[in-house]
């Protein structure tokens, strides 16, 4: 493995690099860093694949935009920003959480960039309204997005008493998980580094936005057909993101290369780093089916 840094403009984005072959870009999600998927790096690395995992923008302080915008387009930017800068005409891109939803957005804004998705965590997009209507339990799992957006208390929440905030909620979306005291000081000096608690709070609070531009871009980009291969996998004990929401029959219809749902029993909302060598099965067998130049 080795550190390098990606660019979009004038932001800079540190990323850890593995392996040599066809790309897997890995995007990890909230509240977390780029060590998301270090249990996934030796079994791409030994399949032949070349693995990239960037800290998503605002994470760190070189990757904090002046203007503060966190909208999800501009994140999509990054990530067609960097497939070209890897020097890749296709990739293979892994998401979780934040990243899951960056990855819907970057199969229906470029495909021709990707060769297949997979999404960990976030069900199809184009349908949760109506998942979420049908599930109404989830709502109240999502009560945090609510509390984000009360500025100023929340953000002084988040950080009181050494992160406790961000801990409890890897215990509450992951309840069966011992989770390693390492992954949780790793996640706490992540957000402890200037501007990133900002940051990260403000991808919610923009996502609470309906009026701008940027809203409404992301809002038709949202809805457009996925014509990606996508793998999306759930873990059955997920406390942010119910299972059930992929129990839907439309979402399939939005998917013309194909939806394939797996989902993981004895897992929660990081269950790639739960339970990773069944996520790493269904990853591998995913990306090696559908590792094609066309």
């Amino acid at each position: 493995m080795q550190n390098i840094t990606l660019k979009n403009g004038r932001l800079s984005f540190s990323a850890i690099e593995a392996g040599e072959g066809p790309l897997v870009l890995c995007l990890h999600g909230f509240p977390d860093n780029y060590h998301s998927y270090d249990q996934q790096i030796p079994a791409l690395v030994n399949a032949g694949f070349r693995v990239v995992i960037p800290m998503l923008r605002g994470y760190e302080p070189q990757s904090q935009p002046s203007n503060g915008d966190y909208h999800l387009n501009k994140m999509v930017e990054d990530v067609q920003g960097w497939i070209n800068q890897l020097g890749a005409k296709k990739a293979h891109l892994v998401g979780h959480d934040w990243g899951a939803v960056i990855g819907y957005l970057t199969a229906n804004t470029a495909p021709e960039l990707l060769h297949s998705l997979t999404t960990l965590a976030i069900p199809p997009l184009q349908d949760l309204p109506v998942a979420i209507r049908n599930n109404p339990k989830q709502l109240l799992l999502s009560w945090y997005t609510l509390f984000f957006q009360l500025r100023g208390l929340s953000d002084w929440w988040v950080e009181r008493s050494d992160w406790k905030f961000i801990e409890q909620l890897w215990h509450r979306w992951s309840p069966t998980w011992t989770i390693p005291q390492t992954t949780l000081a790793s996640v706490k000096h992540t957000f402890a580094q200037p501007g990133v608690k900002k940051a990260a709070l403000t991808y919610y609070r923009h996502s609470f936005d309906n009026r701008s531009a940027q809203s409404k871009e992301i809002a038709t980009t949202r809805a457009l057909p996925t014509n990606t291969p996508t793998l999306a996998i759930a873990g059955w004990e997920d406390g942010c993101m119910s299972a059930k929401l992929y129990d839907s029959p439309l979402h399939a219809r939005h998917f013309s290369a194909g939806l394939k749902i797996e989902r993981i029993n004895g897992a929660g909302h990081f269950l790639h780093q739960e339970q990773p060598e069944l996520v790493n099965e269904l990853l591998l067998s995913w990306i090696i089916q559908h590792n094609n130049s066309t």
